[in-house]
């Protein structure tokens, strides 16, 4: 059964720790390591790998104290040079193409992002149990089956932002940059009704912005579209 975590979300930081039970991971290390340790009570040792799907701090500003703890870390090759560390623990995997992790298959897939080569993922575990996770797009051109778990960015809600925009709070600028770098809650919404969620048991919605987001609206227009379980973290 798949257990999720938060350890940080948001421009600030993101790490989440997931589990199937047998094989645990971290999905991005945008926090110290050691914030991390004692996030989880310094149960670490048996964590098996990092997915990391950009190069922005708050997705890998922890990277170097992960490849230390010994965990192997796997995002793209765009990812990875733009980086620019070198390490033997670092595995850069290929767009479309699945990997194994002990127990789970992972499949990388674009997203897009205003970065090098950004990438969600798509985690299948033994028993069939499907996590779907992506953050820090604007869209997600493909359609998935079978999901039980979805991870997904909840950034801004329009009427927030452009309220924003009208009252000087934030520039045109910055408007225009986060609708075509990150999910609005529009977009979520035109995600689910697009994809198959008959076997859905849970939604968490991630990297909610501090300032263009609305937690109120956003929780009651997901819950009125499924109808399922929504953590905010």
């Amino acid at each position: 059964m798949i257990e999720i975590q938060t350890l940080a979300t948001g421009s600030t930081g993101n790490a989440y720790y997931v589990t199937d039970g047998v094989t645990p991971i971290l999905i991005e290390c945008g926090i110290s390591f050691k914030k991390i340790q004692r996030k989880l009570n310094y149960q670490t040792t048996d964590i098996a790998a990092c997915l990391v799907t950009h190069e922005h701090k708050d997705h890998c500003a922890g990277l170097s104290g992960v490849l230390k703890a010994g965990i192997r870390c796997y995002m793209s090759p765009g990812t990875k040079d733009a980086i620019g560390i070198n390490h033997h623990r670092i595995k850069s995997v290929e767009n479309k193409k699945q990997f194994t992790i002990g127990t789970w298959t992972i499949l990388p897939f674009d997203v897009q992002h205003d970065v090098a080569e950004p990438f969600g993922f798509l985690l299948v575990n033994q028993e069939g149990e499907k996590l779907l996770f992506a953050t820090d797009t604007y869209y997600i051109k493909y359609r998935f089956s079978g999901i039980t778990h979805l991870m997904i960015e909840c950034n801004y809600c329009q009427s927030v932002l452009d309220l924003n925009e009208q009252t000087g709070r934030i520039h045109p600028s910055m408007r225009k940059r986060v609708m075509q770098s990150h999910f609005s809650m529009e977009n979520v919404l035109e995600f689910l009704k697009a994809n198959d969620l008959s076997k859905l048991q849970e939604i968490w919605l991630l990297h909610l912005s501090d300032t263009n987001s609305d937690e109120f609206l956003i929780r009651q227009e997901v819950a009125r579209a499924t109808g399922k379980l929504i953590h905010i973290p």
